[in-house]
Formats: structure tokens, C-alpha cells, sequence
């Protein structure tokens, strides 16, 4: 090695948090007021303005967005949902819970986003769902998908999961009239610590996931404990305890106010690194969509072809860097290959790139040249494999 080992750790992600952020948690804490209320709404509020859906349902995470997505639209046994298997966990279990199935179409190799061709091949009469994922912040394409759930009569449910900030032909993810399911998971673009929103301008189906949000309780606890309020309730159908508190939406709050900002240094970032990997043999850099967007930049992935990626992550431990995973194909997990066992090279670019992928670090508070010593010790490693 000639590369100087950094002394300190260089982490896969850290949230950045400023001031702002903590003032505005504090004063929740000040204001006695600490559970779903206010902030909340507020909250709700701006991701309506982002994305200029007509309802926001804030929730304590993005799987129980998709948990209650799913049992508003009544998906159960006999459903197919199609999805990507490149993507977390979670959208597989929600689909297996609700006793549904889900159906793998492979993704593009080089931006890992759902291959739109391959989606009409897989529906049947049976599918009642396409849920694509922006992956790692680029948007899928949203036309073909629309066109296709337009032409079968099926339900789009975006994973917006990387997508605060994302753009396709100018319009926000979330924007296109559908459902969507954001993350604010401490390394999203924005976080809450741990949260989801749903977005959506069906009103019905809207008061269906309220209900289901907090226990069919029609009034949340801070209409009802609040000056003025009637602590009495009715229950108008079981639900789940999904909401999200105030004193995360506080925190969320100040993170949106900075989301320009924040997106505008992953980009920086990003860049960089195309630049100190170009052209480098043994490493594939990830590519963009070939039609007008704006990338978040969640996830920066390189996939790595001139050396095991167990050995490869290894060496990046020795340089003192970090490193994440995104994702194991969810086909491959063991309870998926038991119960919705996949054909061999059905899913063949999912699978040539399942076992290269890395994810190397990238947020917003990461130094120009901590971006440079990632990618000299990226060229070492792979100079001395």
C-alpha cells in the first residue's frame, strides 16, 4: 500500500445534523407536546407541496407505508405484485404478509432501475400491483410504467425510498398522481431518525390508510387531547400504531427546509467520484437514465468485476472506509427461494449484478477529499488484486 491510512473511520453514511436541527427538536420538547400533533401535519403538509399530491400520511416507517398501502387497496392471497428483486427486504415481506405474491421483473444492469420492457411479460390476470423503485435516487420511467398500469388497470406504488429530490421530465417523484412511499431512515436524503409518508390524491383510499395508521381511531390524539378537543373516540375499523411522533417530524421539518442544499453536495459528491473512478478497469461506475431527470444521489454503487466483493470489502476495511450493501436480490433470500422460487436466468442482469455491487460512502457532510482517498484506495486495491 502507498496510500497513507486515514486515521479515522470513514463511515457509509452519517445524517447531517446541524442547529436548526436540534432547535427545532428542542423546542418540541419545550412545548410539552411530543406525540403525533402538529408538527406532524406540518410535515405531512410540505411533502404535499413537494410532490403535489393532494394527501401526505406521515407513518413511523416506510414498510408500514407499504403495509397499510397494501391493505387499502385489499391485496390478498391469489394477488400478484410486481416488483424488482433488487430492493429491501421489507416490499417482499409486506407482499408475503398479506399472503400475496410477488413477481420479479429484472432491472436495467447499469442504472439498476426496473427494465419497463419486461414488465408486460409478466402480467396476468391475476396482478394488481407494479411497485417500481427509484433506485438510489434516478428515477424509473414512469411513462412506459404508467402506460402499461393504465392499459391492465393496475395500481403503481412508486418506492420513493431514495427519492426526496428525484425528477423524471420535471416532475417529482410522487407527482404523478399514484401512491408513493418515501424512507426517511437515518441515511436517507432527509431523515426523521426513523419515519415514511405516503403520497396520494385519492381521497377514499386516504381515509382508509388514516384509519389504518392509528387503531380506525377517526381523530388523532392532539385533535382530541388538545385545547378544546373531545378525548372521546369511535373506532370505525381495526388499525395499526404507525403514526409518527412529533418530536420526529420536528426534526424532519428541518431537514426538508435543507433538502436543495443537501441533495446539491451528493451531487457534488457523486461527481467526483465519476471522476476519480473513470476509466478504471475492474470497476463498473453506475450510469444515469437516458431520459431528462434529476438525480438524488441516495446511493453511490460501483460494481466490482476484478475481485471477490468479499475480499474487495475487506481490503476497503483496512483503508479504514465503510461501506453498505443495496441490495441482496430479494429472490435469493432464503424464505423467497423456498415459497416463490425464481427460474434459473429468469432475472439474469439482477443476477450479473447481485454479487458486485457495493455501495461506497456518500453524505452530505463527507469532504471533497475524503472522496479522493476513497477513490485512490479504490485504484490500489484494485492495482494489487
Amino acid at each position: 500500500m502507498k496510500l497513507k491510512i486515514r486515521e479515522d473511520y470513514l463511515p457509509f453514511s452519517r445524517p447531517s445534523i446541524g442547529e436548526a436541527e436540534i432547535s427545532r427538536v428542542v423546542n418540541c420538547l419545550k412545548s410539552g407536546w411530543i406525540t403525533t400533533g402538529a408538527l406532524a401535519k406540518e410535515f405531512e403538509d410540505k411533502l404535499c407541496a413537494l410532490t403535489s399530491a393532494k394527501h401526505a400520511i406521515a407513518l413511523n416507517s416506510a414498510t408500514a407505508g407499504m403495509h397499510v398501502t397494501l391493505e387499502a387497496l385489499n391485496i390478498r392471497e391469489g394477488d400478484e405484485i410486481l416488483t424488482p428483486s433488487l430492493t429491501f427486504a421489507s416490499t417482499v415481506n409486506m407482499i408475503a404478509l398479506r399472503g400475496a405474491t410477488p413477481v420479479f421483473v429484472d432491472v436495467d444492469y447499469g442504472t439498476l432501475n426496473i427494465n419497463p420492457k419486461l414488465i408486460e411479460e409478466k402480467i396476468t390476470s391475476r396482478t394488481k400491483a407494479i411497485i417500481p423503485v427509484h433506485f438510489a435516487g434516478a428515477p424509473a420511467d414512469m411513462d412506459k410504467i404508467l402506460e402499461l398500469a393504465g392499459k391492465y388497470n393496475l395500481t403503481v406504488i412508486e418506492d420513493a425510498a431514495h427519492a426526496v429530490g428525484t425528477y423524471y421530465k420535471g416532475i417529482s417523484a410522487g407527482g404523478f398522481g399514484n401512491i408513493a412511499i418515501f424512507s426517511f431512515h437515518p441515511i436517507k436524503n432527509i431523515t426523521t431518525g426513523e419515519g415514511g409518508m405516503i403520497t396520494l390524491s385519492d381521497t377514499l383510499l386516504e381515509n382508509k390508510m388514516r384509519l389504518l395508521r392509528f387503531h380506525g381511531i377517526e381523530r388523532d390524539a392532539w385533535k382530541r387531547y388538545g385545547k378544546g378537543g373531545n378525548p372521546a373516540y369511535d373506532i370505525a375499523q381495526p388499525g395499526y400504531k404507525y403514526n409518527l411522533p412529533d418530536l420526529l417530524a420536528a426534526l424532519g421539518l428541518a431537514q426538508y427546509e435543507r433538502w436543495p442544499e443537501l441533495n446539491e453536495r451528493r451531487c457534488r459528491l457523486a461527481k467526483l467520484y465519476n471522476e476519480g473512478l473513470q476509466g478504471l478497469t475492474g470497476i463498473d461506475l453506475p450510469q444515469s437514465p437516458d431520459y431528462d431527470h434529476i438525480h438524488a444521489w441516495h446511493l453511490y454503487i460501483i460494481k466490482v468485476l476484478s475481485l471477490n466483493r468479499n475480499e474487495f470489502m475487506n481490503k476497503l476495511g483496512e483503508y479504514n472506509i465503510g461501506y453498505g450493501l443495496h441490495f441482496p436480490p430479494a429472490h435469493c433470500l432464503a424464505y423467497v427461494r423456498e415459497k416463490y422460487p425464481t427460474q434459473s436466468g429468469a432475472l439474469g442482469e439482477t443476477e450479473r449484478a447481485a454479487d458486485k455491487i457495493i455501495s461506497l460512502p456518500l453524505f452530505p457532510d463527507m469532504q471533497d477529499d475524503d472522496v479522493q482517498y476513497v477513490c485512490e484506495a479504490i485504484k490500489e486495491i484494485v492495482k494489487y488484486a
